[in-house]
């Protein structure tokens, strides 16, 4: 199996690192905290490459994450709780049957890491990466409690990310790019990590399934966020105070809020190379039984995802209004899980 830290590389110039975390080109050397590499520039985003006033808007939400790490764990947590609440959604049992089992995993903007916990299986290697190191405190220490050897974690900058380019055969970003000041510039970014061939895995906030979070958002305005009607997750999370806040404040204070459609990401994959496979929800009104998630969708109608979009401000509303859109990237031939690894996963799953 791949060394994990063959994956990684300096954030100044892309070269590679030594087991002490020094650039083996310009001599930079990386803190380690906690066995997780602090991969991000001395002097902060002013070597990214953004203007003044973007670097600011995102210094604003690396410091609105320290504040209140998302989305946290509850007390008294553990392996087989952070699995079952995970495979509650469809859309992560689909994500995880869909990789093949020994796929280098990368998730830009992992938060606290349960994505990566979750996917870290059979022999798949999985790097999870966030701008917010309290996020990645969380990450790593739930990994050691847990055991899991699998998944890892670094701080890095998605702007001048530490990591290998065309390294990853899977790269999942959720929850992320909608908080950049120009998601499609960063979408664009983090394709370059994948493999050629490789899987991109984006979930955005929706342009219509969001209508009815921010209807809710209004409402909870006026009352100070004292009271907001008809959120299912702050209902659920009442017992949970933490975890409660971190979802209030994610979802209705964000300083940085973006929201799409499918036919804009769309233009995104086509800028970037990248080809379109399908979304989740499926924009298909009628498809039979669910195909898998990396599997391309049988047609493709404009007209058609507008409706099924529509229909999302009730399926999706509820949570948000998040979306999740599949490509592959041009280059490449796309790796297919075996029959055989999907029964020996299964049982370890079970």
């Amino acid at each position: 199996m791949t060394n994990w830290r063959q994956l990684l590389a300096c954030p100044a110039c892309r070269g590679g690192l030594a087991p002490d975390f020094t650039c083996s080109a310009c001599g930079a050397s990386y803190p380690v905290r906690d066995g997780a590499p602090r991969l991000m520039l001395e002097t902060g985003l002013t070597q990214t490459g953004l203007t003044p006033e973007t670097a600011a808007r995102v210094e604003t939400v690396r410091r609105f994450y320290e504040a209140a790490p998302f989305p946290g764990y509850p007390p008294n947590d553990s392996l087989s709780w952070l699995r079952r609440r995970a495979a509650r959604s469809r859309f992560a049992a689909l994500l995880e049957e869909a990789i093949p089992g020994d796929a280098r995993v990368l998730e830009i903007g992992c938060g606290t890491g349960q994505m990566c916990l979750y996917l870290a299986r059979a022999d798949r290697l999985v790097v999870g990466a966030d701008v917010t190191a309290a996020s990645i405190d969380l990450a790593a220490a739930a990994a050691r409690r847990f055991g899991v050897e699998q998944a890892h974690f670094i701080q890095t900058d998605l702007h001048r990310p530490g990591l290998r380019e065309a390294a990853f055969d899977v790269v999942y970003c959720s929850g992320v790019l909608h908080h950049t000041p120009d998601p499609q510039a960063a979408f664009g970014r983090i394709v370059r990590l994948a493999k050629p061939g490789g899987m991109i895995v984006v979930g955005l906030y929706n342009s219509l399934a969001r209508i009815p979070l921010r209807l809710r958002r209004a409402a909870g305005r006026l009352s100070g966020y004292r009271w907001i009607p008809g959120d299912p997750v702050l209902r659920d999370r009442a017992a949970e105070p933490a975890r409660r806040e971190a979802w209030l404040r994610d979802q209705y204070q964000h300083p940085e809020e973006h929201r799409h459609t499918v036919a804009e990401v769309q233009t995104w994959f086509r800028v970037a190379e990248v080809d379109y496979v399908r979304s989740f929800p499926s924009t298909l009104l009628a498809e039979d039984g669910e195909p898998a998630l990396f599997a391309p969708a049988a047609d493709d109608w404009g007209f058609e995802a507008w409706l099924a979009q529509l229909g999302w401000m009730r399926s999706l509303g509820g949570e948000g209004g998040l979306f999740v859109m599949v490509g592959r990237r041009r280059g490449g031939e796309p790796r297919r899980r075996p029959v055989a690894l999907d029964a020996a996963t299964a049982q370890i799953s079970a």
